[in-house]
């Protein structure tokens, strides 16, 4: 029996002792990120810390698709032109810190594609398993979009930055044999046996000594997070981040994602 919440867009069950599952639930939608959905990420990320009640959480997605990324299928033009910098990263920023920020392990189990901002998502989880048949990219190349620093950074720590270039350069997919290999994902299974697989690995996970898993991921992630920019740096990578949302070549990428046809940039 799963609850409902965001509206029916998130799916919470508990399919293990101290097993707790999240799934995203826009099918129709292909589980886009939207506002509502990443909001109640946000709120129920810290509802999940219930001592040791849930030692491990599984984030998955409804359907074929575990998400085409976030949503930008809802806004105008002229939103996008005046506001597409808090648009996005307010409520993405949001729910993807409180992944990151949950202080018990996060399993995601990718049971389909992963593009975009939704494949940022899997890495603030602790883990990846992954569906053979799930294709996994990041698209902003061909939209016209830079991305946003903090989010490149956690493509760098997972997978380096030859692997993190090859990804946002070229806009290209991966298979996830090939996301295994360079480490966008820690496990493949066949796609008929993802969800047991994830279920059986959450609950070997949540059946270690949870003091021992609180402690070592906390000093992971410490140890993980110095920090590398001056606040000039920052502000220049914020600066050029924000320019991209004035070009014409964004709102052209945009239009073009929107009516599925090649886009014509312009360079400006």
């Amino acid at each position: 029996m799963s609850d409902e919440l965001a509206g029916g867009k998130l799916l919470l069950d508990h399919p293990a002792e101290a097993v707790a599952r999240l799934t995203l639930n826009r099918p129709d939608s292909r589980n886009a990120l939207d506002h509502e959905t990443l909001n109640g990420i946000a709120e129920v990320m810290p509802a999940l810390d219930r001592g040791i009640e849930v030692r491990c959480v599984i984030l998955t997605g409804a359907g074929g698709v575990f998400s085409a990324g976030y949503d930008i299928g809802g806004f105008s033009e002229h939103e996008f032109a005046a506001e597409a910098e808090s648009l996005v990263a307010h409520p993405f920023a949001r729910g993807l810190d409180a992944v990151t920020a949950h202080p018990w392990p996060v399993l995601c189990a990718i049971n389909g594609h992963a593009l975009g901002g939704a494949l940022e998502l899997t890495l603030c989880c602790d883990l990846r398993i992954c569906a053979r048949g799930a294709k996994l990219g990041m698209p902003p190349a061909k939209l016209g979009l830079i991305y946003g620093h903090t989010g490149l950074q956690r493509f760098i720590d997972a997978i380096g930055v030859p692997r993190t270039k090859e990804l946002f350069l070229t806009g290209n997919n991966v298979t996830a044999e090939r996301a295994e290999e360079v480490g966008l994902v820690n496990q493949v299974t066949d796609d008929g046996d993802l969800e047991d697989a994830a279920v059986e690995l959450a609950a070997e996970i949540a059946a270690n000594a949870p003091l021992s898993m609180r402690g070592n991921k906390h000093a992971i992630d410490m140890l993980n997070s110095y920090s590398r920019l001056t606040p000039e740096q920052e502000r220049e990578l914020i600066e050029l981040r924000e320019s991209c949302f004035r070009s014409e070549d964004f709102r052209e990428g945009v239009a073009a994602f929107a009516e599925k046809r090649k886009p014509v940039w312009r360079g400006r």
